[in-house]
This record gives structure tokens, sequence and C-alpha cells, in this order.
């Protein structure tokens, strides 16, 4: 069994402090009250009975080996087993990595063999993918299989679990002790282990309590996974919805609406491509959601017409809101969208970006001049002064130090301050007069031409303005100081041009809007393409580099159309 060390010398005197703590104190405040509810099987779990659950696995994966520091890959549908599991784990010290299926086979197995986990449990399909992968899995040494064991040994879940209860005390863990392993979805680059301490954890849980006004009894319908962790260690009722969540934008919205009036769901957490179908399901047969009283979509900037649709569909006392951050860093930011609809849309459309709101108590939030190279130590001379565009960076106790075995990854992401450290998100943008942050894109998204630099969300607000479009991507084709913008239109789906001379009225409106605006003025080009290439976690942030290999390829075998 390997122990994952601490960070500093100092954790040995560093407050004691398990995550996994959360659960056995709800389960004496809530006893009977549902912690996990499964509308699809039938199953459910009350607080006391998830406690007690995550104690006999405990005790019975603590038999086998896995104890404080032993990493654990953990790869199950959402369900009972999903919670139980993870806060055993956390109970015993032990450090789950979390990835996301959805990413493709190739990434999955670097991650894993990146990861170097030491016990696999998991659903009988990905154990068959261990037995016939060996290499990425070659540092495993215990293999639970959550359900049938087929062609392999080891363990199932159902041997694993203890028959009869008693109580597991949480492992001693200290507040930055490593808790577990997060992978980002490699939507914006190779996907990469973020690490995460106790205190990280139990910050991000205060935080969201706090801001949000959560309170214990609440009920949930969390469309992550991730989230609904969170919702139970804060004593909220979690039911899971009927959809796979590697595929958001193909929910049912029947189905998830029918959750949220089954179950009287106060609360729901998903992308904005789930509530962009739930919005207009609801807005065509003039349905309401009255028992919500908070609504959050993250992943991507989300549209006024999104925010607009389920605001109609809210209780007036409801509100939706657009929380800002990263795997990295969350929450770090936060919006509504009354306060969206009434003052930040009309500049946004004009091009100002994207604005996510004022930063959370405790989160410091700064905007520096834009480089790709690493930032060795913090100078305070790095800030930009209010209103202009530079790389956002953030400090507070919900943020991460470090990439998993990612040295160099890290002192891209991570800049040192004394005993503290400023995060990088990869994002660019600004503060405004009212300390509002305003989101303007991708880092690396940014087309630098001779004439200066574009940032994509300002450049593809002014084209998203013709009724015709769904969505635009700016893209640059060449090298960086001399690329050429090209804007990318997803056309509404009966919207697209179906004839050359479609083509060519569609692209002159597109560009004498452009041409109409400063910031869109130089963008002479336009290609139109079926439907974005998104990233497999939210099915909303649209995959540029993607786009880009696709542009040059079309304007160099000038082909236009699609």
């Amino acid at each position: 069994m390997t122990v994952i060390a601490s960070h500093t010398t100092a954790s040995a005197e560093s407050a004691p402090l398990n995550i996994a703590a959360h659960l056995p104190r709800m389960a004496g405040r809530h006893p009977d009250q549902p912690a996990v509810i499964h509308p699809k099987t039938g199953a459910q779990l009350t607080f006391r009975q998830l406690n007690e659950d995550c104690d006999r696995y405990a005790w019975g994966l603590s038999r086998l080996g896995i104890g404080r520091g032993t990493r654990t890959v953990l790869m199950v549908r959402p369900g009972l087993e999903f919670f139980s599991l993870t806060f055993a784990l956390f109970k015993l010290g032990a450090v789950p990595v979390l990835i996301d299926p959805g990413m493709g086979r190739a990434n999955l197995l670097g991650c894993i063999e990146e990861a170097a986990p030491e016990a696999f449990i998991a659903i009988p399909l990905a154990q068959a993918a261990r037995v016939l992968r060996p290499h990425a899995f070659r540092t495993v040494r215990t293999a639970i299989t959550v359900g049938r064991r087929w062609f392999w040994g080891g363990p199932t879940l159902a041997q694993v679990r203890e028959s009869s209860w008693r109580e597991f005390p949480c492992a001693p863990t200290r507040a930055d002790d490593v808790a577990a392993i997060l992978f980002t979805s490699g939507s914006t680059g190779a996907p990469k282990g973020v690490v995460y301490e106790h205190s990280m954890f139990d910050a991000q849980v205060r935080a969201l309590r706090d801001h949000y006004g959560i309170k214990e009894g609440e009920v949930d319908l969390p469309a992550f996974p991730l989230f609904a962790l969170f919702s139970v260690a804060m004593g909220v009722t979690v039911v899971i919805p009927d959809m796979d969540p590697a595929h958001p934008a193909q929910v049912d919205p029947t189905a998830f609406v029918a959750e949220i009036q089954a179950h009287r769901v106060t609360q729901s957490f998903g992308s904005p491509a789930i509530w962009d179908r739930v919005g207009r399901y609801c807005v065509e047969r003039n349905l309401s959601l009255p028992s919500l009283t908070r609504v959050l979509m993250a992943g991507a900037p989300v549209s006024p017409a999104i925010l607009e649709r389920v605001q109609r569909i809210l209780p007036g006392a409801a509100d939706a809101h657009t929380p800002y951050g990263a795997t990295e860093a969350l929450p770090v930011s936060s919006i509504t969208a009354r306060e969206v609809l009434n003052e930040t849309a009309s500049l946004a459309r004009a091009g100002k970006g994207t604005c996510v709101g004022k930063a959370l108590p405790g989160i410091a939030l700064r905007i520096i001049r834009i480089s790709d190279e690493a930032v060795p130590v913090w100078d305070d001379r790095l800030i930009l002064p209010c209103g202009e565009i530079g790389e956002i960076v953030v400090k507070g106790p919900v943020v991460t130090r470090e990439y998993f075995q990612r040295e160099q990854a890290t002192a891209l992401a991570k800049i040192p301050n004394g005993q503290s450290w400023w995060h990088r998100m990869g994002d660019v943008g600004y503060l405004d007069e009212h300390d509002r942050l305003w989101f303007c894109g991708r880092k690396t998204d940014r087309v630098r031409t001779a004439q200066g630099t574009l940032f994509t969300v300002p450049c593809e607000a002014i084209f998203n303005q013709h009724p015709g479009v769904f969505r635009s991507a700016l893209v640059g084709i060449g090298p960086a100081g001399r690329q050429q913008p090209v804007i990318v239109i997803e056309p509404h789906p009966d919207k697209f041009p179906a004839t050359p001379d479609a083509t060519a009225r569609f692209t002159d409106e597109l560009l004498r809007l452009g041409s109409a605006n400063p910031l869109t003025a130089g963008i002479a080009s336009v290609l139109f393409h079926q439907a974005f290439p998104v990233d497999v976690r939210h099915n909303v942030k649209i995959s540029r580099d993607k786009l880009a290999l696709w542009t040059a390829k079309q304007l160099g075998e000038g082909q236009h159309l699609r």
C-alpha cells in the first residue's frame, strides 16, 4: 500500500480533517431522511443507511489492504454504490481517482496509467478492459468487480461488503492530506489529474452552501455526479436523474421534468445543454416547476436566451445561477439570471464578453498580463488595470495547488506567492468598475493577427445576433502573430444554407454584421458547419482546436460550404 505524502512539511501540524465526517454528522441529524434516491431502480438509502453502508464497505475494503493513501480508481455508474464507495474511501483515508469515461479509450487508459492506482473498483466492462489492456493497469494489486465477475479473479463488491454493521471511524487525515485525484475532461488540453485535499473539499461544501443558501433537507437533481457528493455532504437528498451523464445534451426533458415534479426537487445542477432542452420543453408546454428554488448551470458561458427561458419556468422567488470555475478551482464567482437579463446581457451582445459575476467570499481574483510561459513567482506588477483584458488568476481555499505527477503542467498553471499560490484559469477576461468578472474565452483560443489579438467570446457574440445562427466559433489559421481570423457558423438546423446562392446570401449578411463592429471588422472569412465538436463532460464547450483543424482543411481545399 502506497501512501501519498502531504504537500508541505507542516502537514503533521495542520488541522485534523476528513471530508467523510460530513456523512455521519448528517446521519445523526437526519437519520430517516432519504440521502440517495434512484427512481429508475426504485432503490434508495436514508442518511443512516448510507452511512452504515459506507462503514460496511470500509471494513471490507480495509481487509483487502485498501487504506490510507491507497490510490483507487473508481469506475461505477451513478447509483447507490457510487456514493457508498466514494465516502467509504474517504473514511479510509484512501484516495479515490475519478476519471470521466466519456473522454475516449486512449485518454482513459492514459489517465489510469498516469494515476498508477493500486486498487480498481469497477463495473464488469471496465474490468474487462483491465484484463485486455494490462499495461495501463500494471500497478493494480486489488481489483473489485461491481456486479457480476466474468473471466477474471478477485472479489465482487457484494463479497466485500460486511454483513453486519459496526461503526468505521474516519481516518485521522489532516487538512492538507490528499483526498482525491479528479481528472479534467481533456476538452481544453490533455487530461490532467487534479490533486484535491480534504480542506479543499470542505471549503467547496461551505462555499456552495453559504453562497446559494442551500439548506439541509432540500432535494437535488444533479446532472453531474461529482456535484451530488457535495449535496450529500450538505444534508441534501440526491435524486439520480435517468440520463447518461456522459451525454447531457441528449437528456430526455420529459423524464427530467417528471423527476423534478415527482420528488419536489428544490435545486438542480447541470450543463447549459440540459437546461436549453428542459427550458424549451417547458416553455412550449406552458409548464412551470414551482418546487425549484435554484438552478445552477456551468461548463461554458450560458446564453441570455437559455437563462430567460429557465427563469420563466421557475417560481417568482427562485433564480438561475451561473457559477464560474474549473476542476482546479470551484466555485470562483457566480451571477444570477436576473442580473444577467437586467444588466449584462445587452453588453454581452455588443461584444463585451460574458459576465460571470463577483468573486465569492474568500476568493482573490486578479487579471494579469497574458503569457504562455511559466510565471515563477508572483509580482503585483503583473496585474492589469480595470477594464483591460488579460489572464484570469485566482487564489483561495478552494484552489488546488498541483496536478498529479505533472510538474511542467503545474509550473505553467500555478504562480507561487509566499506560502500560497495563484491558479491560472487558462481563461481571459477583465474586471469592470463593479468588480464583476467578464469572461472573454480560453487563452489558447485567442487569435493573434498582424493587426492585434481577437478574443473568441466577444467576437462570436456579434455574429450570434443573426437570427439564423445557433452558435459561432472564432478560429485562427496560420502562425501566431499572422493568423487569419475565420468565423465558423453552426446555423439553426432549419437555417443551414442548402444551395450556393443561399450560402452567398447568408455569408454576405454575416460579413455586413461583422463589419459594423470594430471588434469583428477584420474578419472576412465565413464557413458553415453542421454540428460543432463539443466537450465530453458538459456537451456545450466548443472544441475550437478541432474546428481550427477542420477550417484549415476546408480553406486548403477551397470548400466553403461544410
